[in-house]
């Protein structure tokens, strides 16, 4: 009844998901090495849980092995969970999306089925560019209905935050693909909001928008802190915390409201920048947003310009953590990326790298002149100072051994 196209992160949690809760699922992908590792029973990223509901799954209702043609020929509803990288002007790339759209029509199928865009797009795209483009390349007897139905997952909480949703958002308008989504979601017992389409994509980007505007109004924060002097940055953040509203589930509040060394990952760089871009195109130039972004690299270099001020660049540094965020092992457009470029443009060549998931996976995505560490006692073995850019647990439970050395805590994290 179910068609996932594109097993990504955000599309083999929906796919499992929806198996989990009885629907017949196809999953379906153009990396064949992906598909080899799932059929293998293994998971291609880092994502708790996830190993054992395939396990679970495969096979029965999740179907890996069905042609293109047939298993859109058997669903209703066929969720679009591919890729909108950024582009270089900060606006999302739909090329995947619209192919992906274009192959289920090339299908030919009759019978009405909907189109359920889960991919982050910014809003008015299926309103202004999705519309238009299933009208230009469907043919005459196809009954095609859209939906919006944006993912509110936290990498590492992915499989908790799909199958006990605190809310589920659909932009959908017309009743029949209201009904098919309907009769999906009833299984999950959570508030199901019906939206506009431009609603329901902009409720993603006021979510991610929010949580990096957060981050970036910390980060300057702590730089205004530290050029006034004589304050205490981490405690004046924990104090700040300690007001009751901050609390709360899935996740506090806090843990985005604290400086670091910029926020990183595959949504909020890329939704910040898109939803920058879409609104300029709508006649208005961003404030906020626009210096969320800047704020976003003046910390990067800020923080590099203290290294600089404090050690010579014959230095050996450590470099603790390379995931954008702790119990993830996601490298994509991690800050650290950005701060080893940056020591390395600026003549530190003795760099050793070591983060408990992420090493070979930094490795292969970004081709660094550096070393790694197997170890943490290897790190701090061969490093003269630290820097700390990713706030794993490993690193708390041993500050004290790591303040032996020479550390620039980024992430106010010891």
């Amino acid at each position: 009844m179910i068609t996932v196209i594109g097993l990504g992160f955000v599309g083999l949690t929906t796919a499992l998901g929806f198996s989990k809760k009885g629907f017949k699922v196809y999953g379906i992908d153009i990396d064949e090495s992906k598909l080899a590792k799932l059929r293998n029973h293994e998971i291609p990223f880092y994502e708790p849980h996830l190993d054992e509901v395939l396990a679970g799954q495969l096979g029965k209702n999740f179907i890996l092995d069905a042609s293109f043609e047939d298993a859109i020929h058997d669903s209703q509803a066929i969720f679009v969970c591919v890729g909108t990288p950024s582009l270089p002007d900060g606006s999302a790339d739909l090329t995947y999306l619209l192919k992906a759209i274009e192959e289920v029509l090339a299908t030919g199928n009759t019978n009405f089925q909907t189109i359920i865009v889960k991919s982050t797009v910014p809003p008015s795209t299926i309103s202004k560019q999705v519309v238009p483009f299933v009208k230009e390349k469907s043919s005459n007897g196809q009954q095609i209905g859209l939906a919006s139905n944006p993912e509110f997952l936290r990498e590492g909480y992915s499989w908790e935050d799909f199958i006990e949703p605190d809310r589920v958002v659909i932009g959908v308008e017309d009743d029949r693909s209201r009904e098919i989504l309907d009769e999906i979601y009833k299984p999950f017992n959570a508030p199901v909001h019906y939206v506009s389409f431009n609603t329901a994509e902009f409720i993603k980007y006021l979510s991610n928008t929010l949580l990096s505007t957060l981050i970036s109004y910390s980060n300057e924060m702590s730089m205004v802190a530290d050029h006034i002097g004589n304050i205490d940055i981490p405690s004046a953040f924990k104090i700040l915390h300690e007001d009751k509203r901050w609390a709360g589930t899935p996740a506090s509040m806090s843990s985005y409201v604290y400086p670091g060394c910029g926020y990183g990952g595959y949504c909020l760089p890329k939704d910040t920048s898109a939803l920058d871009s879409i609104a300029g195109s709508h006649g208005y130039k961003t404030k906020m947003l626009s210096a969320n972004l800047e704020i976003n690299e003046d910390v990067k270099n800020f923080l590099i310009d203290k290294v600089k001020s404090e050690l010579d660049t014959s230095e050996h540094i450590g470099i603790l953590g390379l995931s954008f965020k702790k119990g993830s092992d996601d490298v994509r457009l991690s800050p650290t990326r950005d701060i080893i470029q940056k020591l390395l443009d600026h003549g530190f060549s003795h760099i050793v790298a070591y983060d408990p998931l992420a090493n070979k996976t930094f490795a292969r995505e970004y081709n660094f002149p550096i070393q790694y560490a197997d170890s943490l006692n290897e790190l701090m073995e061969r490093s003269n100072a630290l820097l700390l850019l990713t706030a794993w647990d490993e690193f708390k439970d041993n500050a004290e051994v790591i303040k032996q050395k020479k550390l620039f805590d980024f992430r106010y994290a010891l």
